[in-house]
């Protein structure tokens, strides 16, 4: 995979961009946190600024990135990316701080815009072999800086402060943009005949979804999931005081020992990615997140608990992976940041759903109640996706009769 020039350089750029997104988004909150003294308000107001632009932009960057050339938007967005944290920069070095969370809006919306321009260029510039294990190389990516992201972010803002900080996420974000100019300039495409405005486009990409049976499943399991992550989020710290007696503190063995288990599930699926298919993939992942959430639930063993978070971190690159690969596989390429624009938020959409109500049903009901719904939506997840593989299976049998 990696003599793939292009693989090998949007992975290379993308580990900047982590980086830098963990180095802002620690150092943004630690200095409002120690600002504000811990106001909650101000707090909450960091994940929204994070989050929003998913839902606002998503769609809308997907649209774009179908419109535009992929290289060269990817390039753009990370180098605005690098310009507005400097400004930002500028502003808390007069005194001011509320633009810490206009600089993370901009940066978080121009990521809507870079992500779909890199599924793009997979589609088109990546064996459909490979596809699968670029998928899970990238999910495992994500995973390394799910576990190592907060403590570099925390000990760069600790040890240098918000300035050093800001600069250095600049520096990483420009230095994603330099990357990607490296590689070859976009082709020249052919304007649809049909092409129209903006809006017809964007309802274009989502009257394709709707007529694609694929992609409308991978849009629902994709939403139960989201669904289902949201909802015991928010529930870990009480999983570690209520039901393992141990103090807040703990919890960051289990966020630790769940992000390894996703290094060495995302390495193994890049051991397998020809052998197994995506959907098969997937299936399993979700059975095994599925039971493992109840059990985690209903676990009040220290090294149960810990057992079952280590299964789940191991199939979750499956989930992601495979999700991420018959999307891929299934979406023309004219429409591929459309579909990748509109997937992603309804899985963020579900999850920040999920968040907002679980305070109230876990007090309506208890801990284990939440994790058991949680465990069930997965597993209605996976139930739709039953359609899928026997489809698939279908079809392939035809082949090999003819």
């Amino acid at each position: 995979m990696f003599s793939n020039r292009y693989v090998r350089t949007i992975i290379f750029s993308r580990v900047l961009l982590q980086l830098g997104i963990w180095i802002r988004n620690y150092s943004v909150l630690l200095y409002v946190t120690e600002l504000t003294n811990n106001n909650s308000v101000y707090v909450s107001l960091i994940s929204v600024a994070e989050f929003a632009p998913i839902f606002i932009f998503g769609l809308i960057g997907g649209t774009f990135a179908d419109r535009w050339r992929p290289k060269r938007t990817m390039v753009w967005s990370d180098l605005l990316s690098s310009i507005s944290v400097m400004a930002v920069l500028l502003t808390v070095m007069n005194g001011g701080w509320i633009a810490l969370l206009v600089g993370s809006f901009i940066s978080a919306s121009l990521s809507q815009f870079s992500q779909p321009s890199a599924m793009k260029l997979y589609k088109r510039h990546v064996p459909a072999e490979q596809l699968q294990g670029v998928m899970a190389m990238s999910q495992t990516i994500v995973a390394v800086f799910t576990v190592l992201g907060p403590v570099v972010g925390t000990f760069i803002f600790i040890r240098f402060g918000i300035n050093v900080s800001l600069i250095l996420t600049a520096i990483l974000f420009l230095g994603s943009s330099i990357i990607l100019s490296s590689l070859p300039r976009d082709a020249e495409e052919k304007k649809s005949a049909d092409g129209g405005s903006f809006m017809k486009e964007l309802t274009d990409g989502l009257r394709y979804i709707g007529a694609n049976k694929s992609l409308r499943t991978l849009s629902m399991t994709f939403a139960a999931v989201g669904l289902a992550s949201g909802l015991i989020q928010p529930l870990q710290i009480f999983l570690v005081i209520e039901k393992l007696g141990q103090d807040k503190q703990f919890l960051q063995w289990l966020v630790m020992a769940n992000g390894a288990a996703m290094l060495v599930g995302g390495a193994f699926i890049m051991g397998i990615a020809k052998k197994v298919k995506p959907q098969l993939l997937l299936l399993i992942g979700l059975i095994v997140t599925a039971v493992c959430t109840i059990g985690i639930g209903a676990s009040s063993k220290i090294w149960l608990t810990i057992t079952l978070l280590v299964f789940s971190g191991l199939v979750y690159p499956f989930i992601q992976g495979g999700i991420q690969t018959l999307l891929v596989r299934n979406t023309e390429g004219a429409f591929i940041g459309r579909v990748s624009g509109a997937i992603m938020p309804a899985f963020m959409g579900m999850m920040v759903t999920g968040m907002f109500i679980t305070g109230y049903l876990k007090e309506s009901f208890s801990l284990l109640s939440v994790y058991m719904v949680s465990g069930c939506l997965t597993i209605a997840g996976a139930v739709l996706l039953l359609p899928i593989i026997f489809e698939k299976r279908k079809k392939t049998e035809k082949g090999q009769a003819l």
